[in-house]
């Protein structure tokens, strides 16, 4: 109808009129800032592999060069076995995490998860047998040597294999919570001496015993530590990097966080499973020498435990802790401050 005179619609301008948009529409407009704000289901990226992927081979390479140099120095003699059992577990742990890292590197770009889990597990078993293979060649053949390169290469398909995981960026935060735990405990080794005769070591063996078991302490709480707050970092940077880069990230809610600062003592206490499995060969083979060697298999067996614990508890209440500081409070409607009518 026409705006006539008179008519009831003759005050309207003719001006057309605002249209509503369509459900369609506003859905779109809704999906697309929904997308922007949640995470699809694609696996994450993990900032940082290659750098990661690079201190993990370095620290390898710096474990088997000098789990060699001390079984094939002058001074070992008999007591090769013993040593090769006392340094196993230093050697799968760098193993283990090589193997994440490098799994990580390789399959940071891809989308899909099973393929991305496909190749990590083949990137792993790729590591695995490299390693193998350099200590078959720079070892002396023997069970010894058999020994330390399978359980090596089992440990870095572990790894690979968790490398696999959608949470990439928690994977790294667990490797290099991890590296910074193992470096610091080879650091903390010039100050056992001085700690040792801190706590109280005197000459009965009953006073070493007792100082030694507190250094221990001090170096898992240290390293607990340190590991909680690497976690932690790496998580918040790669936030803030995937920010500048993606415009949005998706943010990670406190049991991530718990995980990445209990990793490092996760990972210790794999490498124990992993060398009671692959290295009891070895670790039977070196407690039978004497029973003093038996007796000092056993601690060192139990003093890893702990250690892992440790590691796993401090770490985890670390990086919860500090996570929890970075929180504000919860915002609060003013509807809820009204009193009810």
């Amino acid at each position: 109808m026409s705006n006539q005179p008179g008519s009831s619609t003759a005050a309207e301008t003719d001006q057309p009129e605002a249209v509503e948009p369509s459900a369609g529409e506003a859905g779109t407009d809704e999906a697309t800032a929904t997308d922007a704000a949640v995470p699809t289901g694609r696996p994450e990226f993990a900032p940082g592999a290659l750098v990661l992927a690079l201190l993990s081979i370095g620290w390898l390479a710096a474990m088997l060069w000098s789990t060699r140099e001390a079984i094939h120095s002058t001074a070992a003699g008999v007591t090769a076995i013993s040593l090769s059992a006392y340094a196993l577990p230093g050697v799968i742990t760098a193993a283990l995490v090589t193997g994440a890292t490098v799994a990580l590197l390789a399959t940071n770009r891809l989308g899909r998860a099973t393929l991305r889990f496909l190749a990590a597990v083949g990137t792993g078993l790729l590591v695995g047998l490299v390693t193998a293979v350099a200590i078959n060649l720079t070892y002396a053949d023997n069970a010894t040597t058999n020994t330390i390169a399978g359980t090596a290469a089992a440990a870095a398909i572990i790894g690979g294999a968790m490398a696999g995981a959608r949470q990439a960026r928690v994977v790294g935060a667990i490797t290099l919570a991890t590296l910074t735990a193992q470096i610091f405990v080879v650091l903390f080794s010039r100050a056992r001496d001085p700690l040792s005769d801190l706590f109280g070591a005197g000459e009965t063996q009953q006073s070493m015993l007792d100082a030694a078991k507190w250094v221990s302490r001090t170096e898992s709480l240290l390293a607990g530590l340190l590991a909680g707050l690497a976690a932690y970092l790496y998580l918040t940077w790669s936030r803030r990097r995937a920010e500048r880069r993606d415009g949005v990230a998706s943010p990670l809610r406190w049991p991530a966080y718990l995980v990445a600062g209990a990793g490092a003592g996760l990972l210790l206490l794999l490498t124990e499973v992993i060398i009671r499995i692959g290295g009891r060969g070895l670790l039977d083979l070196a407690a039978a020498l004497s029973e003093a060697d038996e007796v000092a298999q056993t601690a060192l067996g139990t003093s890893r435990v702990d250690n892992g614990i440790w590691v796993l508890f401090v770490g985890a209440l670390t990086t919860l802790i500090v996570f929890g500081r970075t929180l504000g409070p919860r915002p609060v409607d003013d509807d809820e401050d009204e009193p009810a009518a």
